[in-house]
């Protein structure tokens, strides 16, 4: 007796080479079988003939704190099909006590933001603040840390002991590229791959370094192409929103404080200030985060300036900055082996309203950009890799029945699944909660939230997958 059986979809499955209409059956939330007109009985069975059904979509690369625009990124994943993700920044505390009331029943990972002026005091703490900082992160429930280098950058020397360090308390470490010397750009990666130094980093939305800052925008993004190719000990992923996500906070001379933001005003032809920001909402390039009733929405103009200047500059914010081209080499680049320069496709979403994995990202598929295959590696297989999950990412039998099905035609999520079990179903969110996906040392915490905890050990090797 199964509990669910799946009739009828276009199963993807790159790993176990399924790619054509199946059945797959369900019991005691693991995959039980993968057919043609499978037999036997079940407790539900539901027909998703005419429909795509591939392993749990998982975005690697998301915001999930309140800090970044609204407690919603959980419901807004999980609304656009997704199933596992990783939040990039955290804060830690903040996510976890909003999961009760907004959690929407889907696994996420947690690195805790390490930078200047949050969880640092400077941007040179001493080796004993970073072991401070990763330790009570792990034993909080995080699965490791992330450097906002881009945003609030640390010294370079700095920077790469923190890597180490993080390493050496076997911590999942990522970073938004740029130091003190070298900014959020393509001269901030080539930086950062040298002081990863050899050993394993991700390295976050490679497409940020690739917006024309430094040189032609695609001749940026051949360049970290290259240079991915040669630094195998680097994960990645990208994303395909032209939009992208910061904070227009000003400090209180009114310049602004994050040097992403800097960036863009910069790059617009407007001055890196207050005043710089104000114009740039009323010429409709920069834009406010702002709830939407249970949502995040994006509003510029004199909307957004109305909310910029009621919240004194204190929020989210977003720019249409990202090139297409650079989205699209990046998206498909392989090494010499057959596997992916870029591992994964991501939104930089959640609560920042571009969760377009299925929406934009199935348009890559459409153009002969990937394969259906290849897509559902870039979204499932590969990350699910990334993060040490291997029971995740494909549907073999006794692999955990994470399940995302969407209309192709349409690029619209249609259902998913988290071990078996609903979360989103005809239009609706039925899942509450959140499975954290932490290190042993986290498990404690996690569970006295009264939340399941899934550990993982971030500093056990990854082997890259050659797209399938």
């Amino acid at each position: 007796m199964y509990d669910l059986l799946l009739r009828g979809a276009h199963v993807v499955d790159p790993l176990n080479g399924v790619n054509g209409i199946a059945d797959v059956a369900v019991a005691d939330g693991k995959i039980a079988a993968v057919g043609r007109d499978l037999e036997g009985a079940a407790r539900e069975v539901i027909d998703l003939t005419g429909l795509v059904l591939q392993p749990g979509i998982i975005d690697s690369h998301v915001h999930l704190g309140s800090m970044w625009g609204s407690p919603f990124g959980p419901k807004m994943l999980a609304m656009n099909g997704v199933t596992t993700c990783l939040d990039m920044a955290g804060p830690l505390d903040d996510i976890l006590n909003n999961v009760p009331e907004y959690g929407a029943g889907i696994n996420m990972a947690i690195l805790q933001f390490a930078s200047p002026p949050f969880t640092f005091k400077t941007n040179a703490p001493s080796k004993q603040e970073m072991i401070d900082l990763i330790d009570a992160s792990l034993e909080g429930g995080a699965l490791g840390v992330k450097l906002l280098g881009g945003h609030y950058p640390l010294k370079p020397d700095v920077s790469s002991t923190l890597i180490k360090t993080a390493l050496e308390r076997r911590a999942y470490v990522a970073w938004h590229a740029g130091t003190s010397e070298h900014g959020s750009n393509i001269e901030g990666m080539i930086e950062a791959v040298e002081m990863a130094d050899g050993y394993p980093l991700h390295l976050a939305h490679i497409n940020a370094y690739c917006r024309g800052a430094i040189k032609n925008e695609i001749e940026e993004a051949k360049t970290a192409v290259e240079l991915l190719k040669k630094n195998p000990n680097i994960f990645c992923e990208s994303y395909i929103s032209p939009k992208n996500g910061t904070r227009l906070t000003c400090d209180a001379e009114g310049k602004i404080q994050s040097k992403v933001t800097g960036n863009c005003l910069r790059h617009f032809g407007f001055s890196e200030d207050r005043d710089g920001v104000r114009k740039a909402l009323l010429a409709q390039k920069a834009f406010v985060v702002y709830d939407a009733g249970g949502y995040s929405d994006l509003c510029t103009g004199e909307e957004g300036l109305k909310r910029w200047e009621a919240a004194d500059s204190d929020v989210g914010g977003s720019f249409n900055i990202n090139p297409p081209i650079p989205r699209i080499l990046l998206a498909q680049a392989k090494r010499d082996d057959g596997s992916f320069v870029v591992d994964a496709i991501s939104t930089d979403g959640g609560c920042i309203p571009r969760n377009v994995i299925i929406s934009q990202g199935l348009s890559l598929v459409k153009l002969d950009v990937l394969t259906l295959s290849e897509f559902a590696q870039k979204t499932s297989l590969n990350p699910a890799r990334m993060l040490r999950l291997t029971t995740k990412g494909h549907l073999s039998v006794g692999a955990d029945a994470d399940i995302t099905v969407y209309d192709y035609a349409t690029q619209t999520p249609k259902a998913s699944f988290v071990e078996g079990r609903k979360v989103l179903w005809n239009g609706e969110i039925v899942a509450k909660g959140a499975t954290v996906i932490c290190t042993e040392h986290g498990r404690k915490a996690i569970e006295a939230r009264g939340m399941k905890a899934v550990t993982v050990d971030p500093g056990k090797q990854v082997e890259r997958v050659k797209a399938l």
